[in-house]
C-alpha cells in the first residue's frame, strides 16, 4: 500500500514539473515565420466576388452547397488574420488530400518567451480533416491528443444551443490540384449565432447607448433632412468621452464611430446584431461634409474600420472603391480617397489611447468643425475613367500616383487634430 501512495505522490510532484517543462519548450524567442500580409484591391476584388457567389441570403437552407478557394487566397487570409489579430504570422501549403500549416503567434508579456511556433498537418478524411502531426515549439504533441481536443471542442459545440447550427454547417473538407473545396449545408439559424458570436452581450449594450443618441440627435432635427457630419459625430465623441471617464476610451470611441458609420451608409446595425431591430430607430436624413454626401461615407466607415482592424483594411477598401467606379461608376477620385484617409487617420487617433484620445476632448470642447475632421480637397482631380487615371498617373503605385497621395496625407497631417 506505501508503494502506491509513493507513485501517487511521485506523479502528484513530477507532472507539474513535466507540464512546466512542456510549456517552456513550447514557447520560443523568436518566429519561425515572419511574413507581412499585402492586401491589393485585386485581393478584395476576388473576395468580394467570392462572397457574392456564396451569399448566404440566396441559399436555401438544408441544401448541400460547394465552395472553392484557391491557396494562394486562403493563405493570404490566413497570413492576414494572423498579423492583425495574433501578432504573428501563417503559411499554409495545400497538397492533394493534405495541408501543412505554418504560424508563429504572438504572446503576451511573459518571461518565458515571445511567440509560439505551430507546426501542423492535416489529413483529409471523409468529414472534418484531421491532425496527422502538430509540434508546439519543440514539443511534439500526439495525433490523438490533438484530434481528440478537437473532437471535444466540436462537440460542445453541437451542444451548446447558441452555436449547434453554425457547427454542423461544414460537411467536408478536401484539397485537390491547390485548391480547397468545403461541402456545407446551410442554416437559416447560422447568421444569428455567427452575428452573436461576433458581438458580444457588452458591446451590444455599448452600441446601443450610441443608438439610442443617434436616434434623439436626428428626432430633434425635426423635418430638417440635410444634417452636417460634425453635428453627429461631435455628440456622439462627446458621450464616447463621458462614458470613457468609467470604461475604456478605445471601446467606446469604436462604438460611436461603427454606429454611425452604419447609419450615414444608410444600413441598419441588425445586419449584425439582429437585437437592434428593437433598439431605438433614427430618423433618415442626408448627412454632408464640405457640402457632399459621398465624404462622409468614406469617412466613416474608414474610420470605423480603423477602429476596428486597423489602417491596412481601411486603405484597401477606400483604394478598391475608387477603382470600382473608374470601371463603371462615377470615376477615380482623388478628393474620395482623402476622405479614406482623414476617416482612417481619424479613426486610428481615436483608439490609440488616453494622450491621443485627449486630443480629439480639446477639440470637442472648442466645438468640433468639418474642417477639423478632413481638409479642403476642392481642387484635388476626380471623376476619372480608368483610362484617364491611367494616363495622368500612370496608374495605383506609379510615381505620380505616389505624390498625389503624399499631397493628400500632407494636407491632412497640417490639421491640429492629426499633428
Amino acid at each position: 500500500m506505501r508503494a502506491v501512495w509513493r507513485l501517487v505522490l511521485l506523479v502528484l510532484l513530477v507532472t507539474p514539473l513535466l507540464l512546466l517543462a512542456a510549456l517552456v519548450l513550447a514557447i520560443d524567442d523568436t518566429p519561425s515565420v515572419t511574413r507581412q500580409a499585402a492586401l491589393t484591391p485585386a485581393h478584395v476584388d476576388r473576395a468580394r466576388w467570392l462572397l457574392a457567389r456564396n451569399d448566404p441570403r440566396r441559399m436555401r437552407a438544408g441544401v448541400l452547397r460547394t465552395i472553392v478557394v484557391s491557396q494562394e487566397d486562403l493563405d493570404l487570409a490566413a497570413n492576414y488574420l494572423a498579423n492583425r489579430y495574433l501578432g504573428g504570422a501563417s503559411q499554409i501549403v495545400l497538397q492533394d488530400g493534405w495541408a501543412t500549416v505554418h504560424a508563429s503567434l504572438a504572446l503576451p508579456s511573459n518571461p518565458v518567451g515571445r511567440y509560439v511556433n505551430v507546426q501542423a498537418s492535416l489529413r483529409e478524411t471523409a468529414t472534418l480533416p484531421r491532425f496527422e502531426q502538430l509540434r508546439l515549439g519543440r514539443v511534439p504533441v500526439p495525433a490523438f491528443l490533438a484530434n481528440g481536443l478537437l473532437d471535444f471542442a466540436i462537440a460542445r459545440m453541437q451542444a451548446s444551443t447558441r452555436y449547434d447550427a453554425a457547427a454542423d454547417v461544414i460537411k467536408q473538407v478536401r484539397s485537390r490540384n491547390g485548391f480547397l473545396s468545403v461541402n456545407f449545408e446551410w442554416s437559416d439559424a447560422v447568421p444569428a449565432q455567427l452575428k452573436a458570436a461576433l458581438v458580444g452581450p457588452q458591446e451590444q449594450e455599448r452600441w446601443r447607448g450610441y443608438q439610442q443618441r443617434l436616434a434623439q440627435l436626428t428626432g430633434e432635427s425635426g423635418a430638417l433632412r440635410i444634417l452636417r457630419m460634425e453635428q453627429l459625430l461631435g455628440p456622439l465623441m462627446e458621450l464616447a468621452v463621458e462614458r470613457s471617464a468609467r470604461g475604456d476610451p478605445a471601446a467606446e470611441s469604436r462604438a460611436a464611430l461603427i454606429v454611425l458609420a452604419f447609419y450615414v451608409n444608410g444600413k441598419g446595425l441588425a445586419a449584425l446584431v439582429p437585437a437592434a431591430r428593437d433598439w431605438p430607430m433614427a430618423q433618415r436624413h442626408l448627412v454632408t461634409l464640405q457640402g457632399r454626401a459621398d465624404f462622409p461615407q468614406h469617412f466613416t466607415i474608414s474610420a470605423a474600420l480603423a477602429a476596428t482592424a486597423g489602417s491596412p483594411l481601411s486603405d484597401v477598401v477606400g483604394l478598391y472603391k475608387e477603382l470600382d467606379d473608374a470601371r463603371g461608376g462615377s470615376g477615380f477620385s482623388f478628393n474620395d480617397l482623402a476622405a479614406d484617409r482623414a476617416g482612417t487617420r481619424f479613426g486610428e487617433l481615436a483608439v490609440s489611447g488616453r494622450p491621443a484620445f485627449g486630443r480629439i476632448e480639446q477639440v470637442l470642447a472648442n466645438g468640433l468643425r468639418e474642417s477639423d475632421l478632413m481638409p479642403d480637397v476642392r481642387d484635388l482631380p476626380e471623376f476619372l475613367s480608368e483610362a484617364e487615371f491611367r494616363r495622368r498617373f500612370g496608374g495605383v503605385g506609379a510615381p505620380r500616383y505616389q505624390a498625389m497621395l503624399a499631397t493628400i496625407e500632407q494636407r491632412i497631417a497640417a490639421l491640429p487634430l492629426y499633428r
